[in-house]
């Protein structure tokens, strides 16, 4: 569908709030749903699936279409993108995805990963274990839980059929002052200095994932492992970020 195309449904929608109007309008952005939940790398709670997350996603797409205000000068794709992620999320609160426990063993992961890539400049999963007090089957199910994360970069885009779209359009405008830029450099040096101490597969790992937009599958076939050892690395990967760029 052409950018044309695309505000043509806009002004009919705007003219006439129709229901009819409104599902062409749905229809139109639900593969923007889809993206934003597959590159989410979730796995359904029990009692859920796939398209339960992808109804939830719709609820954040329609609050988007009832606040989007095209004289602001957004790209709705890049406003629907929070609207849709967080609602998602706020549905998978309700099922307690991750109790308060949880979370606090995700805190302990960064935290001690942090520490023995200081220390060490690498971690090695038995010695993670240890420090953890786990077994192989909890540390394994923590690491799928700590790569259910959702992390982009204002550069990256999101590919529809009229074309790539800046998530960066959906900031607003106004210019930040000096401060906030050297303070956005320094930030941007961090995590390139926190990247370059990963393992050189993890690297390649979120490399696909974050810039090449392979998921979690193709990477495994890449990688030659399961999807779900790429989940695991994929959590590894991010806790060990997380715990050096806190430290």
């Amino acid at each position: 569908m052409s950018r044309e195309k695309d505000q043509e449904l806009w002004n009919v929608y705007e003219s006439d709030p129709s229901p009819e109007n409104r599902d062409r309008l749905v229809a139109r952005y639900l593969p923007l749903v889809r993206y934003v939940a597959s590159r989410m790398a979730l796995v359904p709670p029990p009692g859920l699936d796939y398209e339960d997350l992808l109804s939830f996603g719709v609820f954040g797409l329609l609050d988007a279409m009832d606040r989007f205000d095209r004289k602001k000068g957004f790209v709705f794709q890049t406003f629907a993108v929070p609207r849709i992620r967080g609602a998602i999320l706020d549905e998978l609160r309700r099922y307690d995805w991750i109790s308060r426990s949880g979370r606090e063993k995700l805190s302990r992961l960064e935290e001690v990963s942090g520490r023995l890539y200081q220390s060490k400049g690498s971690v090695d999963e038995r010695e993670l274990m240890k420090a953890l007090d786990m077994d192989e089957k909890s540390y394994r199910e923590l690491l799928e839980i700590a790569g259910r994360t959702y992390l982009v970069s204002l550069d990256d885009v999101i590919a529809l059929e009229e074309g790539d779209v800046l998530r960066g359009s959906a900031i607003a405008d106004d210019l930040p002052d000096a401060q906030s830029l050297l303070e956005q450099e320094e930030d941007r040096r961090r995590v390139a200095s926190a990247l370059e101490e990963l393992p050189e597969r993890e690297r390649l790992l979120l490399s696909l994932y974050y810039y090449e937009g392979l998921t979690l599958k193709e990477i495994g076939q890449v990688l030659g492992v399961t999807e779900s050892r790429v989940s695991q690395l994929h959590g590894k990967a991010l806790a060990a970020l997380r715990g050096r760029l806190r430290s």
